[in-house]
């Protein structure tokens, strides 16, 4: 497997491995502050491949929390707008490919088929993204996994404006309009810098961090510094900090809570697949065993096969689904 940390040579930067207030999304909000309360701080990129296959994770993650953690999602910038262009775009998209395809191995995340060019900025989904914590949580969730899901599961990163609009048209419970006019508000853009420059400004208990396997550290080199590995969760609350970048397992997370907050029991009750499938709308074989305990698809799924399995979607998130509704993107199944 390419080493975590290796991206693109020539970025600055972009080596592979945040109506509520912008920035805060899930786990509680409002209900986790003062004395005692206990955050989650998750530094992210909507083109991460390591941040896809965590997501069953933080998936299960938020209902352990949720109520009674504020979680803020910091977006990093993997691919930035004034990187150097490939100097052989299509020997980059085949070696990427390949690397998407070594790291979906060891997290078992879907990925696509093929991959047809590389972000060229990951700004655009981000600005997305971030403009989306305005609607709150839900279409947070919502417009944050589909443009995922435009690289990894059909292999057509949404790294402009237009093909993010593109991305999210239709999508239940968001109003795109509404997203695609505040993408380039002043306070969106100003948070969303704010959040590359918080992403390049490592906590010591990240820095510090080293464990076995293929995101081993917690901080990778860019051009002028350091920045968080992607992804990477900070734990706070009353029995201190404890960070935790990459990949990593449940245990680890629990572990994690329990040492910040120690008072506490992190417990939630699995869902029914129906259950998961209504509240997250689209599932992957890791997204079902971490939050039903089980691998079997509710009835109601609607699959789309991808290289690396299955991925389930509500049919109401399959009706506008480009998987599903651009034809050049449809994939027979086996």
């Amino acid at each position: 497997m390419t080493p975590t940390g290796a991206g693109r040579p020539r970025h600055s930067g972009a080596s592979v491995d945040g109506a509520a207030e912008v920035g805060a999304v899930g786990g509680g909000g409002s209900e986790a502050v003062g004395p005692g309360a206990v955050e989650v701080v998750e530094f992210t990129d909507p083109a991460c491949p390591w941040a896809w296959g965590s997501e069953p994770a933080f998936r299960r993650l938020r209902a352990l929390t949720a109520g009674r953690v504020r979680w803020r999602r910091v977006f990093g910038i993997l691919f930035d707008e004034d990187d150097d262009p490939a100097p052989d775009p299509a020997a980059e998209t085949a070696w990427y490919s390949r690397y998407i395809t070594a790291i979906a191995r060891h997290t078992r995340a879907p990925y696509a088929h093929r991959l047809r060019w590389v972000a060229a900025t990951s700004r655009p989904a981000s600005l997305a993204a971030k403009a989306a914590e305005r609607q709150g949580a839900t279409a947070a969730e919502r417009v944050l996994r589909r443009l995922r899901e435009t690289t990894f599961v059909l292999g057509t990163p949404a790294d402009t404006a237009e093909r993010v609009l593109d991305a999210l048209a239709g999508l239940d419970g968001v109003d795109v309009g509404r997203l695609g006019a505040e993408m380039g508000e002043p306070s969106v853009v100003a948070a969303v810098r704010r959040d590359h420059a918080e992403a390049r400004a490592p906590v010591p208990e990240a820095r510090a961090f080293h464990a076995p396997g293929p995101h081993g550290t917690g901080v990778k080199k860019t051009d002028d510094g350091v920045r968080y590995a992607l992804p990477t969760l900070v734990f706070s609350g009353p029995g201190g900090r404890v960070a935790a970048p990459g990949w990593r397992s449940m245990a680890e997370y629990t572990a994690a809570l329990r040492t910040v907050a120690p008072h506490h029991l992190w417990d939630a009750p699995l869902a029914g697949p129906e259950e998961a499938l209504a509240e997250h709308r689209s599932l992957t074989g890791p997204d079902l065993s971490l939050l039903t305990g089980g691998a079997t698809p509710p009835p109601s799924a609607v699959r789309v096969d991808t290289a690396g399995g299955p991925l389930w979607l509500h049919p109401d998130e399959a009706a506008t689904h480009p998987a599903l509704t651009v034809p050049e993107l449809k994939t027979p199944r086996p």
